[in-house]
């Protein structure tokens, strides 16, 4: 009987192939970027009520309202129908999100009553104990974190600024430098307010132009007046009379106007 042929084990190389040598896992450092990035700005503009804060999101390029309230209705400008919970909201922003449109700015409008949502969200889902203890304001942030990380979503991803609507109050400041004082703060809670504005490029505080007259009003005494000249204006960087930043140069204060205030964000006059 025939002797059967030897193997070769399939795995083992042919001795005169060379063998291939191991690639080299891409450097970390061949993915660094140099100079600057302009994206669209993240904006969180609050104020009193009435003082335009709807209107300067408006003239904003191909603006989409997502109305918690109702402040809007009276701009013609596109907005979803007012919603009334977290849920419809993150709908509205996955749908912006996949979804063929020419919409450059979402806007939030606004962000206080959105928090209304979210305090509802956790009433709902948790008892009153396992609120307890600091979670509630956790718990929010979380839900707010999400919200967050969509809108960077589509700035990122479909190229669209994002502006946040607040109101405003006025609220005790225990500075660690100063007997505490009053000052403009958005009107949300500590927490959630410190997020957005960690989030945001832009902190913009809005009012009226108001300036202090002294007046002699004998005795040896003086009283100060705020005259109003009627302008609406908007603040850029923090004072003691209120909180504000940003991320560009812009000028401490100037019109609350779009135009006025795209000529200094790199994203829109990238030339400068």
């Amino acid at each position: 009987m025939a002797s059967k042929p030897k193997e070769t084990p399939a795995a083992e190389a042919p001795q005169d192939q060379p063998t291939e040598a191991p690639k080299a896992a891409p450097s970390l450092l061949s993915g660094v970027v140099t100079g600057r990035v302009h994206q669209p700005p993240r904006i969180l503009l609050y104020g009193i009520h009435g003082i335009g804060k709807s209107t300067f999101a408006a003239s904003a390029p191909s603006p989409i309202f997502i109305p918690t309230e109702d402040g809007a209705n009276e701009i013609d400008v596109p907005k979803f129908p007012q919603v009334k919970s977290r849920t419809e909201v993150m709908d509205i922003l996955r749908a912006l999100y996949k979804e063929k449109h020419d919409y450059k700015t979402v806007v939030l409008d606004s962000a206080d009553w959105f928090e209304d949502f979210i305090q509802a969200e956790l009433r709902a889902e948790f008892t009153e104990k396992e609120l307890g203890f600091g979670r509630e304001s956790l718990f929010a942030e979380g839900k707010m974190s999400d919200v967050l990380g969509a809108f960077s979503m589509l700035r990122a991803k479909r190229d669209m600024a994002v502006i946040v609507i607040a109101h405003s109050e006025v609220k005790r400041f225990d500075s660690p430098i100063t007997e505490p004082f009053d000052r403009y703060q958005p009107k949300l809670t500590t927490r959630l307010s410190s997020l957005l504005q960690e989030w945001a490029d832009v902190v913009a505080f809005a009012n009226y132009d108001i300036s202090v007259k002294k007046e002699d009003v004998g005795f040896s005494r003086e009283v100060r007046r705020g005259i109003s000249s009627g302008d609406r204006v908007m603040y850029t960087e923090e004072r003691p009379a209120f909180y504000a930043k940003n991320r560009y140069k812009l000028p401490v204060e100037m019109k609350l106007d779009w135009d006025e205030f795209a000529k200094h964000v790199p994203y829109y006059t990238p030339q400068q």
